[in-house]
């Protein structure tokens, strides 16, 4: 039974060579998200692995770097459809669409994120051993513009746009022609603007 159990272990560690980005793995009780990666191979001497990982249960943002041939704990995570609820201060409270069940994380571990969801926004969690550790905003979000700052028309040359900010108090870039009222469309990669809805 122990000789099962050590080779289930082995079967899923992976060479520190095979990280790329949005690999998950767990070293020393941690567990990272890989954002970035680089190789780097001197004339002589082993191969060195850079990577810019997130520590999923801190949110805190680090580099490591492995020397080629060690190896990481690969791990599976779960994926779960959910609904965002509310935000009662400290914790953001989802329910799952398909068993109903209802999970909270960290309001800080949104960061800046927080302000793409409003009641009923879909997301995905990644959930590990049944602990939240990440979640996977949607691409783009609608938002109702609540706030716009005054712009002149004139200077259309360069593209004339102004400041708006949406029912979450997220700011947005948008054209002039855009007003309060109106509902956009954001990209959540860069929050930058996309339509009109």
């Amino acid at each position: 039974m122990e000789i099962r159990r050590t080779k289930e272990i082995l079967e899923r560690m992976i060479d520190v060579n095979d990280l790329r980005k949005g690999v998950t793995f767990t070293v020393d009780g941690s567990i990272y998200k890989v954002l970035e990666y680089s190789h780097n191979k001197p004339g002589r001497g082993n191969a060195t692995i850079r990577v810019g990982l997130r520590d999923l249960r801190t949110g805190a943002n680090i580099q490591r770097t492995f020397t080629s041939g060690d190896r990481v704990q690969d791990i599976r995570v779960e994926t779960l459809t959910v609904e965002y609820l509310y935000n009662d201060g400290e914790f953001l409270h989802f329910m799952d669409t398909t068993t109903y069940d209802q999970y909270e994380l960290r309001a800080d571990v949104f960061g800046d994120d927080l302000l793409y969801l409003k009641e009923n926004t879909q997301l995905d969690l990644s959930r590990y051993e049944e602990e939240i550790i990440d979640y996977v905003l949607p691409t783009n979000v609608e938002q109702k513009i609540v706030d716009a700052e005054v712009a002149v028309a004139g200077n259309t040359a360069t593209g004339a746009n102004k400041k708006v900010t949406t029912e979450t108090g997220l700011k947005v870039t948008v054209p002039l022609f855009v007003n309060v009222g109106d509902t956009i469309r954001v990209d959540t990669r860069d929050g930058g603007y996309i339509t009109r809805v």
